[in-house]
């Protein structure tokens, strides 16, 4: 497990106490190595998101911005925030957290003198990591009171259960965010908070998400958990073997769909 230098939580992408460099791990090598990426410059930074070294949607918004900052760092100009921004929303044109984080640091500079840019850019790109962490602990905290109802009525229910079982597809853990997980962050909350509970991990195809990541989280964390085919999962929940599904959504409706 990655720890990062400013806390305990595992993160997938983490600076430097000074502004200058930003720390990531590349994503396309795990579960087998573990490697950690060193970005200075923004082309770096462009590389990664579009060869999903830097993956998951929040995450990607967090590269980006610190992309922007790195670029700004060697040149302030107007000019060449433009073509930063440009070449970074060139790299995923689909996502949305992408082109959001990308106009909050441009909004944090406007007006800003030259001398500042860089530092207002640096600053702005770690709120919004800071944010992230905040936002994905929340809503693992909101998924731990839904948990805790549902194992008080699995046990009501059968009082030999011994975990919950949850199912999940993808990855929507802390490797796609800044810390905790959108989805995962119920069943790290839950882990904590010694709630036995267990995970289906669906393996994703075609590019194998749950397989290379999901399981790889949950392992690091001693979560127990079963990687099955994307076919089965089907089948786990007809036969009631889950007791709740938890996926990330890039799009949910007032009405709850997904």
């Amino acid at each position: 497990m990655i720890l990062s230098p400013q806390g305990k939580r595992p993160q997938s992408l983490w600076t430097e106490a000074a502004p200058g460099r930003v720390y990531a791990l590349d994503q396309t090598l795990l579960p087998h190595e573990t490697r950690v990426l060193a970005f200075e410059r923004l082309d770096q930074v462009a590389e990664a998101i579009r060869a999903m070294r830097v993956r998951g949607a929040p995450l990607i918004g967090v590269g980006a911005a610190f992309g922007l900052a790195l670029a700004l760092r060697a040149d302030a100009a107007a000019a060449a925030e433009e073509t930063a921004a440009r070449e970074l929303l060139a790299t995923r044109p689909t996502a949305i957290n992408l082109a959001w984080a990308i106009a909050r640091v441009r909004a944090a500079l406007a007006g800003a003198p030259t001398g500042e840019r860089a530092a207002r850019a640096w600053a702005e790109a770690q709120r919004i990591l800071t944010d992230e962490i905040a936002v994905c602990s929340a809503i693992g905290d909101h998924g731990l009171a839904l948990v805790e109802t549902l194992w008080r009525a699995r046990r009501e229910r059968d009082p030999s259960a011994e975990s919950l079982h949850v199912l999940t597809h993808c990855n929507a853990g802390w490797l796609a965010t800044g810390a905790w997980g959108t989805a995962l962050a119920p069943v790290y909350k839950a882990r904590e908070a010694g709630i036995p509970i267990h995970v289906w991990v669906d393996e994703t195809r075609p590019r194998g998400q749950g397989a290379s990541l999901t399981a790889w989280e949950l392992g690091a964390a001693g979560v127990p958990h079963t990687l099955i085919t994307d076919t089965m999962s089907g089948h786990v929940l007809q036969r009631g073997k889950a007791d709740v599904c938890f996926v990330g959504s890039d799009r949910t409706t007032a009405a709850g769909d997904v």
